[in-house]
């Protein structure tokens, strides 16, 4: 009987742990998943990533069917610091794809994706609650190519730029009516407390885990300053 009772107690400590290492598992996917896509010759458009207030990664979202179906996913959303996100890149905030609109693209197979976030109130939209793309923020399939041209008038009131890859392929993709959500309950296995997005964001109270500064180096080296201005 007592070993039992030291086998569950054990348990019950090692279930944070657990938990956390599945968190920072998924950052530093997401920080691969950025490398492999940044390293495509025909990907994300420098102008772009150089005017992005913050970048979301969801990799391997997978299609699931649930009455009508739909795709769920968790990845981070790393942001420049500062309230006018016009600092360097900070510590991430966990956060989840949830919708249907988007699962014949994704073909039975996982789907890495790539969210741009363009202006503040974009960036200050997806903070605060869950936020359906197309409706509670404006957005568009992002273009690609290093030299395509990101100053149509499009792309230019788009809140959101999204991208996916699939099968290796790589391309902007339209995900209205899906929507995007702060994982606050992930957020709480990395950093060991209860954080809201906004507070790791905007606030910056807490440091960048060991797994966040391969992703973190990443982005300060591809896009040391925001260019938006």
């Amino acid at each position: 009987m007592r070993r039992m009772a030291m086998f569950l107690f054990c348990l019950l400590l090692a279930a944070p742990l657990v938990a956390q290492d599945k968190e920072n598992r998924r950052i530093e996917e997401s920080g691969i998943v950025l490398q492999e896509i940044l390293n495509i010759p025909d990907s994300i458009p420098q102008e772009l990533l150089d005017r992005a207030e913050c970048v979301i990664v969801v990799p391997s979202v997978k299609k699931f069917a649930i009455g009508f179906g739909g795709s769920y996913g968790r990845g981070v959303m790393v942001c420049r610091g500062g309230p006018e996100f016009t600092g360097e890149w900070g510590a991430p905030a966990m956060f989840a794809l949830e919708g249907g609109s988007f699962g014949l693209q994704l073909g039975g197979q996982a789907t890495d994706f790539v969210f741009l976030v363009m202006n503040n109130r974009g960036a200050e939209s997806l903070l605060k609650s869950k936020t359906r793309l197309g409706a509670d923020a404006s957005a568009a399939a992002g273009p690609k190519g290093r030299t395509a041209s990101a100053n149509t008038d499009a792309f230019m009131r788009a809140e959101v730029l999204s991208y996916s890859r699939n099968r290796g392929l790589f391309a902007g993709v339209s995900l209205e009516g899906s929507t995007l959500r702060p994982d606050n309950s992930a957020s709480k296995e990395v950093y060991g407390r209860k954080v809201s997005a906004k507070e790791i964001v905007l606030e910056g109270i807490v440091a960048p885990t060991a797994a966040a500064q391969k992703l973190i180096l990443l982005l300060r080296n591809a896009s040391p300053k925001n260019l938006s201005s």
